[in-house]
């Protein structure tokens, strides 16, 4: 019998947990967007707007909702790099200098070994 009550947690990297919320909240903005539509279309049935008004009203709702989709990308991407930094990861430049470095080491210790 198991005397620990809590069950072990499984242990998700950062870029997976983050590319899981990522997907829902682009699901849910999807969702909204569709649901948007259709009520664009009702209300076009009830208000007895014509085609050209209808397009012209749905290519605003969609213009608004872009740049909303736009600001919530830009909010997310902000926080996570506000985030990141916070936690002293590594920039890709400063992995990319690290690398170079650890090659021109590499290439120093090779020439040290072969004999002269």
């Amino acid at each position: 019998m198991d005397n620990n009550p809590e069950a072990p947690r499984e242990k998700h990297p950062v870029a997976e947990t983050f590319e899981r919320l990522w997907s829902q909240a682009l699901l849910a903005v999807n969702t909204a967007e569709e649901e948007a539509s259709r009520a664009v279309q009702k209300v076009a049935a009830v208000a007895g707007w014509s085609q050209d008004e209808v397009r012209r009203q749905a290519r605003e709702f969609t213009e608004r909702l872009a740049g909303h989709r736009k600001d919530l990308e830009h909010n997310v991407e902000e926080r996570v790099r506000q985030t990141l930094s916070r936690m002293k990861l590594p920039r890709r430049e400063e992995l990319s200098a690290f690398d170079a470095r650890l090659s021109k080491l590499a290439e120093r210790i090779q020439n040290l070994e072969q004999p002269k």
